[in-house]
């Protein structure tokens, strides 16, 4: 069965804005779930513009609520992650100048770096995954690091999808990626840009297992609600 996994960095977001307490992303955590959101994505970024360390801690203390935190390779953040024990680590690549995160991680470069902060997730049996580059030669590096999942960056995907853009070379190389994946024991996800119309493009791709979507499904639930959105990419990804 395909899964949703929310991501809700951008309740934090408006929550900061005010620097007050409301609204709240413990809150905003258990309330996805109530709605079928089948895991909880936050990202813990070096400057803390959104998710804090509280927030973390509180958001993977929750009982019966799966949590994909996602990390730079930054030694403290690593550390920080480890103590707080989520249930999912998602590595992301991270930028301090950057609006939102632009790509995949260069696993060529930084093959060692990776390799080492895996083995301390590995050991404390959390489920690990790295967001990549629709990419084969990177689906072959992320098999070697011995990674559970990686997660494809839809994000040029959705940007040709929201552009009427002819977006098939794109949409094949994800296909292709993710056969390959899948071929070699990898779990695939999918993540960034993902709105309703990419969301249901992604859908054909059978070997995707879970789709993690924050910014549109926040914005969304703005207009109509969290329950529904959610409700509404449930019935996407179940089809």
């Amino acid at each position: 069965m395909k899964r949703l996994g929310v991501n809700i960095d951008h309740i934090a977001t408006v929550r900061n804005a005010r620097g007050e307490a409301h609204p709240s992303p413990f809150l905003a955590a258990k309330f996805a779930r109530k709605f079928g959101a089948d895991s909880i994505t936050i990202h813990l970024r070096e400057d803390r513009r959104h998710i804090k360390d509280i927030d973390a801690k509180k958001i993977c203390s929750i009982k019966n609520l799966l949590v994909n935190l996602e990390i730079s390779t930054n030694s403290n953040i690593v550390k920080i992650a480890s103590k707080i024990n989520p249930n999912f680590i998602c590595l992301v690549p991270e930028n301090r100048k950057e609006i939102t995160t632009e790509g995949g991680l260069d696993l060529k470069r930084n093959k060692k770096k990776i390799e080492k902060i895996l083995k301390i997730f590995k050991k404390k049996k959390v489920r690990t995954s790295l967001f990549i580059n629709p990419s084969l030669k990177d689906i072959k590096i992320s098999k070697t690091l011995g990674v559970d999942c990686v997660e494809i960056h839809t994000g040029k995907l959705a940007n040709l999808v929201k552009s009427h853009k002819n977006y098939n070379d794109e949409l094949e190389k994800i296909k292709k990626c993710s056969f390959e994946a899948n071929k070699l024991g990898i779990e695939v996800h999918a993540g960034h840009g993902l709105d309703y119309k990419t969301t249901k493009i992604l859908t054909r791709v059978k070997e995707i297992q879970e789709f993690n979507i924050g910014h549109f499904l926040i914005g969304e639930s703005i207009f109509f609600g969290l329950s529904k959105v959610i409700k509404n990419f449930k019935k996407i990804i179940k089809r």
